[in-house]
């Protein structure tokens, strides 16, 4: 638990992210109050599968101090959590489809602090962890908010994931690059190219 009382509901301990300085704990700086911000996007080209049944599939991402972080999937062992200019499109590619911005509430944490609980998220949300049902963009994105200012995101952003008799026919007719958006897979060429270059200029 945060020492203002939020309560840490993830798979790993919320303590383990901590400040620089000491061992002291990662605490809100309550001079901030800044804005948390969920944006909605229609994956309209899935959509285009489930509409018969009533189902709207959503990706989303989480706006703080003026970046945006989203989760998707990859087949690395390493994060999967990216980030883009808030609510554009074009970063995520065109079957993504910018819907509406939700007001969550307010975070107490430093910029500075949010990209390290972010990092420390991206421990859990690896890429080859992801699932479409079981841990996807909007399970990321709700405990992500969670952590930030203690609530959750609305129950209808993931409504796909109590589906789960349609899941894997979604899983096997829908092309990997649908699931897949466009700014996620820059990152990752952004961090092979960035290996590469290492590796080519190491003199062993």
């Amino acid at each position: 638990m945060f020492s203002n009382g939020l309560t840490c509901n993830l798979p790993f301990s919320c303590m383990s992210v901590t400040r620089d300085s000491g061992s002291d704990e990662l605490l809100p700086n309550r001079m901030a109050r800044e804005p948390v911000l969920l944006n909605v996007y229609d994956m309209y080209k899935i959509n285009e599968y489930t509409s018969n049944i009533g189902l709207g599939v959503f990706h989303s991402g989480v706006e703080v101090y003026g970046t945006e972080y989203a989760y998707g999937g990859h087949q690395y062992p390493f994060t999967g959590i990216f980030e883009i200019n808030p609510r554009d499109e074009r970063d995520l590619g065109d079957q993504f489809r910018f819907r509406q911005t939700i007001h969550i509430g307010y975070t107490d944490f430093t910029e500075e602090e949010v990209k390290r609980i972010k990092n420390e998220l991206g421990k859990e949300f690896r890429g080859d962890r992801y699932h479409l049902m079981n841990n996807n963009c909007n399970h990321f994105s709700g405990a992500f908010t969670k952590i930030l200012c203690g609530q959750d995101i609305p129950p209808w952003v993931n409504r796909l994931a109590y589906f789960s008799s349609w899941v894997p026919f979604l899983e096997r007719c829908l092309p990997k690059e649908w699931l897949m958006p466009m700014a996620l897979q820059h990152s990752l060429n952004h961090r092979k190219d960035s290996t590469c270059s290492e590796s080519s200029t190491s003199p062993y």
